[in-house]
């Protein structure tokens, strides 16, 4: 009989997770899966366990927010044996499952982890971490981790959006130069994330265009000083409108990004406060990280089902 791992954080988003442990792991026994169920009982636990186990498992599946996942993901890549991992996202936002078309629902989440395809995912490295979505800093990046758990669970994207609000009169910014690919970006940023995802806080077509999660690389957004309070509403709607503004904002994609600045910047890694660098080097590591999605929306995920979409599009311009 198979093995199968299931890491979960009995607390994250609602609580809902917690009646229907039952039924999940009976999805998982029925599809043929001897299961070793672990709540987590405390900040990184998912990660220890992740690393140090030393059972054989045939599958890891974890349940939670952002968070959990960044765990998980972090203490698999620490390993030599890895092997695939499903997810059951129960958190705030969820921004990776839903780009990833797991299903919110979280029993039909369940059925996908044991039941869906194993899917060769970009991972990103952040220095000596590990980030699976997102690595942020400046304006906002602070607001998941500092916003109460209890107004995140009622109010949902509203409270960061209030949290964040209390900063715009208050705006820090960075000197920051940014090298990637043979060139050298050097600007005053409120803001710049460095993501594999398709939303980020809920916010679509934030993130460029055309993201496939397997392609080496990572979609960049820096976001210049505003100069005056006109230049500040333009960037308030862009985002607002979730467009890029090719005046305020630097938008590419690169697999490895070095950004030096001459103080140290707080950023933020999955949602979580992932340190204060002057330094810091990004490399996609392309393909590292097997996680089951729906079979049916494989090719949509990766750089060969985007390619085909567009043959299937320039044939269809043709005369």
């Amino acid at each position: 009989m198979k093995r199968l791992l299931f890491v979960y954080n009995p607390h994250a988003g609602k609580g809902l997770l917690k009646p229907k442990v039952s039924d999940i792991i009976d999805i998982f026994v029925k599809a043929g899966y001897e299961v070793t169920a672990y709540p987590t009982q405390a900040y990184h636990d998912a990660y220890r366990k992740i690393r140090e186990f030393t059972d054989h498992y045939d599958l890891v599946v974890c349940s939670g927010g952002d968070g959990t996942i960044d765990e998980v993901v972090t203490g698999m890549m620490a390993r030599e044996d890895r092997v695939p991992v499903g997810y059951i996202p129960t958190g705030t936002t969820n921004d990776f499952a839903h780009s990833l078309k797991i299903p919110r629902d979280i029993l039909a989440a369940a059925d996908n982890a044991v039941n869906g395809q194993a899917f060769p995912c970009d991972v990103g490295q952040f220095n000596d971490g590990i980030f699976v979505y997102i690595a942020a800093f400046g304006l906002f990046t602070d607001v998941s981790y500092q916003t109460n758990q209890t107004a995140k669970n009622i109010l949902g994207h509203l409270a960061y959006v209030l949290e964040g609000t209390k900063r715009l009169f208050n705006i820090p910014s960075y000197r920051i130069k940014v090298t990637h690919d043979g060139e050298v970006i050097e600007d005053e940023f409120i803001y710049g994330m460095v993501t594999n995802s398709r939303s980020v806080g809920g916010f679509r077509n934030m993130v460029g265009k055309n993201v496939s999660f397997d392609d080496g690389v990572f979609e960049v957004t820096l976001i210049k000083m505003p100069k005056n309070p006109i230049e500040l509403q333009e960037i308030i709607t862009a985002l607002l409108t979730e467009q890029t503004n090719g005046k305020h904002m630097y938008s590419f994609k690169s697999g490895h990004l070095v950004f030096e600045s001459l103080e140290e910047i707080p950023w933020t890694l999955d949602g979580e406060f992932g340190g204060d660098h002057d330094v810091v080097e990004i490399h996609n590591l392309q393909k590292q990280l097997q996680i089951m999605v729906p079979a049916k929306h494989i090719a949509e995920l990766s750089e060969a089902g985007k390619a085909t979409e567009e043959q299937v599009e320039e044939k269809g311009k043709e005369p």
